[in-house]
């Protein structure tokens, strides 16, 4: 045997070719069942619909995703996040850029854009996951957890123009009053229902942030 060709040295083969057709595969699968489950919901969508539409097979998709509600749970993840990359929003580039802002008001304008383009992607599919919470008691789980983190995001907002200016209201009802406001309902209330563009959107969000968030005396 060769020097250095041991079998405790040995390192697994990759093949960048075989990761990138995994890449895509996985993407074609979870941006197939994103339009499955937004046009016919949660129940009626079926994992060998989301297989066919995507080109695999069902084992394929359960081989990626395990059960129909893990499924669920990485479309809306990757809806939110915009990818499939393992980054949580507050760490991803447009949250630091916005945390860069040296002024409440610029603070605010960056973050609701950002926000804005968040809601476009995933409101739709959160309405989904939504009504499946109600029969479902894991995606019930789900949903509380994507309410939790939402509930990040809005005392990262107030903890970010308090910082910047202060604040003249209570922190914990300023927190509440915001994370109400990032309810995906109200988004797709105003541009689905409405007719508003995502930037009426995003404008309206700051110019309601920056009235509800005082500066401090």
């Amino acid at each position: 045997m060769a020097a250095g060709t041991g079998g405790g040295n040995r390192r697994p083969y990759r093949s960048p070719l075989r990761e990138e057709r995994a890449r895509r595969t996985r993407r074609a699968v979870l941006a197939a069942a994103h339009e499955l489950f937004v046009a016919h919901g949660y129940a009626a969508t079926t994992m060998r619909a989301v297989a066919a539409a995507a080109g695999v097979s069902v084992p394929t998709v359960e081989q990626l995703f395990g059960t129909k509600r893990g499924l669920l749970a990485h479309v809306v993840d990757v809806a939110r996040a915009g990818d499939d990359e393992p980054v949580a929003l507050l760490d991803r580039a447009p949250a630091r850029a916005a945390e860069a802002a040296a002024t409440a008001a610029e603070f605010l304008a960056a973050a609701t854009a950002e926000i804005g383009a968040v809601a476009a992607r995933a409101s739709a599919v959160q309405a989904v996951l939504a009504a499946a919470a109600a029969g479902d008691a894991e995606i019930a789980g789900l949903a509380r957890e994507i309410d939790a983190q939402r509930r990040a995001v809005a005392s990262w907002l107030v903890d970010g123009v308090d910082r910047r200016a202060g604040l003249r209201v209570d922190r914990d009802r300023a927190v509440d009053a915001v994370w109400a406001l990032l309810d995906p309902v109200v988004h797709r209330r105003l541009t689905a229902d409405c007719g508003w563009t995502g930037e009426e959107f995003a404008g309206w969000l700051a110019d309601a942030l920056d009235r509800l968030l005082p500066p401090g005396p």
